[in-house]
């Protein structure tokens, strides 16, 4: 069954069909879409500038283009890298960038995982994500060599963005590092089994300025607070978690 399926991987029939798939994705619009946008409408505005740090296949990328955002998709993959420009590749306001974050400039070597949203530049979190059988039945078994560009780069480039989404499968705290002056609001990625990584971006921002957090569990896109809370308050709070989510994170204006 195994070589059929490689012969029909490798047919152009193949490709046609997956081209068309992606097409339909991007252009498709579902109730969690619309959920989404309502939820990132109060980070995004028209013509706001927005960073996607770790793009993947562009589930974000669709709702800030949607929103009218100017958005810099950054993402490493070759895979993940065509189907970004296959499904949005034409779109104006939008601009591709194939590397890594990191806290500096250089290259890092990314673990490819069997499902393209968990492959990771970062060893420890792999094996702490395996070690609680959160994604025991897949696989790193690939690897790349990618390119590493820092936030502080992006900026000088593109300009100071109004949120910055970083979802970066436990590569998070180096994203941050690279980042030397506070911007209006961003996200990160936390899993209970690398929390401490997590504080540490707390820690980092609070060097830049005065900031407040809130969070989301999964893809509900709903903050569990009723107010934004303190750093150390967050950490309290996501110190008793089993769960995985998002923080969000604004600077005081």
């Amino acid at each position: 069954m195994q070589p059929i399926k490689n012969y029909i991987k490798r047919s152009p029939l193949y490709g046609f069909i997956k081209w068309y798939r992606v097409k339909k994705e991007a252009i498709l619009w579902t109730a969690h879409d619309q959920i989404m946008l309502d939820f990132y409408s109060l980070f995004i505005s028209r013509g706001a500038l927005c960073f996607d740090v770790g793009a993947n296949t562009g589930n974000r990328v669709k709702i800030f283009l949607k929103l009218q955002a100017n958005v810099i998709a950054i993402e490493p993959q070759n895979e993940c890298v065509n189907i970004l420009r296959t499904g949005y590749g034409n779109n104006k306001h939008l601009t591709i960038i194939q590397k890594a974050i990191g806290e500096s400039e250089g290259e890092a070597e990314i673990m490819i995982s069997n499902a393209r949203s968990i492959s990771s530049l970062s060893q420890e979190w792999v094996e702490a994500v395996r070690k609680s059988g959160r994604f025991s039945e897949y696989s790193w078994n690939m690897k790349q060599i990618v390119p590493l560009t820092t936030l502080d780069r992006l900026i000088e480039q593109y300009g100071t963005p109004s949120f910055i989404k970083i979802d970066v499968e436990g590569f998070e705290y180096q994203v941050i590092k690279g980042l030397s002056q506070p911007v209006k609001a961003l996200s990160l990625e936390f899993t209970p089994e690398f929390i401490e990584s997590t504080f540490k971006c707390f820690n980092h921002l609070q060097r830049l300025g005065d900031i407040q957090l809130n969070y989301s569990l999964g893809e509900t896109m709903q903050f569990v607070l009723a107010k934004w809370v303190t750093p150390k308050e967050m950490v309290g709070i996501l110190s008793r978690l089993r769960e995985v989510g998002d923080v969000y994170i604004r600077f005081a204006s």
